[in-house]
């Protein structure tokens, strides 16, 4: 609960005199009949509360009266024999520090009473038509009741990931130490995915691998759909069927990462699923690793967002060069976006509650200068689709991708999966013990 309370009290301070913040919690959703998909929170009343219950609202009031106001489903003996012990009124106030808690029935009419006085108000529209209506209501409700007392009313309505994203892109010590699990869970379950992903072996067998090494570890699962792709289907970015046999000489390329108290781990490791590379899969994957590797120890504060994405880039262009996949000069070949057509992604995202976190990518008009705190992938690739005929055929269906989860120090940047094998002799050598 400390560290829900740290992350209130650093976007509280943001909230000026005359401003509150509004969010609800996710909602369940329906998978098939009456069974629903598992329940996750949504990010930001997570980062602010760590409540994980469905029905649920929570009010930030900024200023001389900063308060944490909680809305949840009053506590009930009988549902709770089907869906578990409930937090309740009192528990949102006992349990999760809320200043005050009202059930969430109550929630329009104390709304009218809280907007007077407040000008601004941090609540995202578009996002659900009836909550949208339940709050512009209140909205005009607080305004009738403020005619007399010429109160101030809501006027001004911002998006809350404008506050909160920025706040949310720095990671607090506790946010960190809960992002190292998730990567150290992630360690374990690639060296036990790379070490059962033999020829005979299907790629559902290595996602179930995956799976299990996390919840054996404490974690609530993968942070995102694992990806397991043998062969030519590393071709395909998000490949999620994971339902081919693996063949000798095929690379396997993993994409997998755990989710440990919310917080995401995002790693990709490929490998031959023989033991050895061969020589063309040595060749790009070499260019691969070169671009991961400078990449990384590219990472410090004032590096440009923007230019961890050129520097890759300038790697791979040369390096397909280098094996005749690309012909001409490299600063052309550039410009032309010739690398498209084997690497067609970004190298980097932010890491944090979400596999892609919250948090902007510019301000004032350029690419974000990375800060100590932030946390990011770096995940250079390159794909040789099957049907390129004017590829050579001995690169065609390859597929590779590596990518590491880093942390921006003061001085330059810490990787958090490091000690999963990606060299060529780390690879080799883990496989050739199994």
């Amino acid at each position: 609960m400390e560290l829900y309370k740290d992350n209130r009290d650093r976007v509280s301070s943001q909230l000026k005199q005359g401003e509150a913040l509004l969010l609800f919690g996710a909602n369940h959703h329906l998978r098939n009949g009456d069974a629903e998909y598992s329940f996750r929170q949504s990010s930001n009343f997570l980062y602010l509360s760590g409540l994980h219950e469905a029905d649920v609202a929570l009010v930030l009031v900024g200023g001389d009266e900063r308060r944490f106001i909680l809305f949840v489903t009053p506590k009930d003996k009988k549902r709770e024999i089907w869906t578990g012990t409930m937090v309740g009124v009192e528990g949102a106030v006992a349990e999760y520090g809320a200043d005050v808690a009202f059930p969430i029935t109550d929630l329009k009419g104390k709304l009218v009473e809280l907007f007077g006085g407040i000008g601004t108000l941090y609540y995202r529209f578009g996002d659900n038509h009836e909550r949208d209506q339940m709050v512009q209501s209140a909205v005009a409700g607080a305004r009738r009741k403020a005619r007399k007392s010429f109160a101030v009313t809501p006027t001004r309505f911002v998006d809350p990931d404008s506050l909160i994203g920025p706040i949310r892109l720095i990671k607090s010590a506790r946010e960190i130490a809960l992002m190292e699990r998730a990567a150290a869970l992630t360690r374990d379950a690639h060296a036990k995915a790379m070490a059962m992903a033999a020829p005979g072996r299907n790629e559902f067998e290595v996602e179930a691998v995956l799976a299990h090494t996390f919840r054996m570890g404490g974690g609530v699962g993968p942070s995102y759909e694992s990806i397991v792709a043998t062969g030519v289907n590393a071709c395909t970015l998000h490949y999620v069927k994971n339902d081919t046999e693996i063949a000798a000489g095929d690379l396997v390329l993993i994409d997998a990462g755990c989710e440990f108290a919310g917080y995401a781990a995002d790693v990709t490791r490929t490998f031959p699923a023989s033991g050895r590379f061969t020589a063309p899969q040595r060749s790009l994957y070499e260019i691969v690793l070169r671009a991961n590797i400078e990449v990384v120890n590219f990472v410090k504060p004032g590096v440009r967002f923007s230019e961890l994405q050129q520097l890759t880039i300038r790697i791979l262009t040369e390096g397909l060069i280098e094996l005749g996949l690309l012909k001409g000069d490299a600063d052309q070949l550039i410009e032309e976006r010739a690398f498209d057509r084997f690497y067609m992604h970004g190298v980097s995202h932010w890491l944090g509650l979400d596999v892609h976190d919250a948090g902007p990518y510019c301000e004032d008009g350029e690419s974000i200068a990375l800060r100590e705190g932030m946390a990011l992938t770096i995940e250079p690739g390159l794909y040789v689709q099957a049907d390129d005929m004017d590829a050579p055929a001995e690169y065609r269906g390859i597929g590779i991708r590596i990518e590491d989860d880093i942390l921006v120090t003061k001085t330059g940047a810490r990787n958090l999966t490091a000690q999963i094998p990606k060299s060529i002799e780390e690879i080799e050598l883990s496989i050739g013990s199994r």
